[in-house]
């Protein structure tokens, strides 16, 4: 073969490069001008009409839409690009995977797009908001789900391309009885966990944002996981409990069926005390709280010992955080009541001193 042919041979080769190397570009090139076009029209969407999750989808769904545009051009250029047979195999399996990955990671993704609409549509800001958390609790427990599943899935759908595992899964599948079984006895306490989340879900002992007492320890639902809870302590602490806890453990719901609560505050006195005069002083400073909600106002005598009577003042708040800012306050007032116009009313002693009788002459 001549140097000419050669050449010849290596300018041909060029040419067909060129054409591919265009091909390819241009084909990259309709891939991001199609997802540029697109989430600029979901963002103008999203921008006038504010109940379809637009942003959010923009927001999550980019970068894996994104792919799938990428994966989708290159399926184009390499159906008109000719190959040898091997290597036309080696890159056929290598896009199954990507193409398999990036529609888990899509569908992952639009999960988190239902949540951020459910969540806007259903906010536990505002006071009444039973409906809401119910609503969110099943929501985030589901998701949970959905991603474990739809991970599953296609982790085992990526395996099972490839010809050695298929074979065993084939060997796996003839035993799966007694594989099953040893499974099960191994996972058991993960399955238990993973049960016990869709209890929560279903049955909802607790629900996002519920105020509860658990382990002597007083917060809010802050997640609800699918192997464990997260509880926000009022100090800012997280208590990181099992979910089954809740299943197999007694605790304390505040706002199972309402955020309504009753707050109370103690006082003790002596005997002396006015009990009508503080009734109507806890009425008085109840009327110019701004954390009272004009329900329940009560003041009764609910124990006396040998020393002090026991005052309980009993009021209503429409929430906990409320109910304890509010028994705060009262317990401040009360006691400034009794000391400024009632100070013989305080707690005391008593101690009674008798002089002896003197001996008779």
């Amino acid at each position: 073969m001549t140097y000419l042919a050669v050449i010849d041979q290596f300018t041909q080769w060029l040419d067909s490069i060129k054409y591919y190397a265009v091909f390819f570009i241009a084909l990259m090139l309709a891939a991001f001008i199609i997802n540029f076009i697109l989430f600029k029209v979901m963002q103008r969407m999203g921008d006038r009409i504010r109940y379809l999750p637009c942003n959010s989808f923009t927001k999550h769904c980019s970068k894996p839409l994104k792919w799938v545009l990428i994966l989708t051009a290159l399926s184009i250029f390499i159906k008109f690009t000719p190959m040898k047979s091997g290597t036309a195999d080696i890159v056929s399996h290598f896009m199954t995977l990507a193409i398999i990955a990036v529609g888990a990671w899509l569908i992952i993704k639009l999960t988190y797009v239902l949540d951020d609409f459910v969540t806007a549509r259903f906010s536990v800001d505002k006071k009444d908001n039973l409906r809401a958390r119910k609503v969110q609790t099943q929501l985030h427990v589901t998701k949970r789900i959905i991603i474990v599943i739809v991970s599953t899935i296609a982790i085992g759908a990526m395996l099972m391309t490839f010809e050695n595992i298929r074979q065993i899964g084939t060997a796996i599948l003839a035993s799966a009885g007694i594989i099953g079984i040893i499974v099960g006895m191994a996972a058991q306490r993960t399955l238990g966990n993973f049960i016990a989340g869709l209890q929560i879900a279903f049955t909802q002992p607790i629900r996002i944002d519920d105020v509860v007492i658990v382990e002597n320890e007083w917060g809010r639902i802050e997640e609800i996981n699918l192997t464990y809870v997260v509880v926000k302590i009022w100090d800012q602490r997280r208590l990181i409990v099992p979910i089954n806890y809740f299943i197999e453990n007694s605790f304390q719901n505040w706002t199972r069926t309402s955020s309504d609560i009753l707050g109370t505050v103690y006082i003790y006195t002596d005997y002396r005390v006015p009990v009508e005069a503080i009734r109507k002083q806890l009425q008085s400073i109840l009327e110019e709280s701004e954390h009272w909600d004009k329900k329940v106002c009560v003041l009764q005598v609910t124990n006396a010992t040998e020393s002090s009577v026991e005052l309980r003042a009993l009021m209503s708040a429409q929430d906990a955080s409320t109910a304890w800012t509010l028994r705060c306050q009262v317990r401040e007032k009360l006691i400034e009541f009794i000391r400024d116009e009632y100070s013989q009313s305080l707690p005391r002693t008593r101690i009674e001193m008798e002089k002896p009788e003197q001996p008779k002459a």
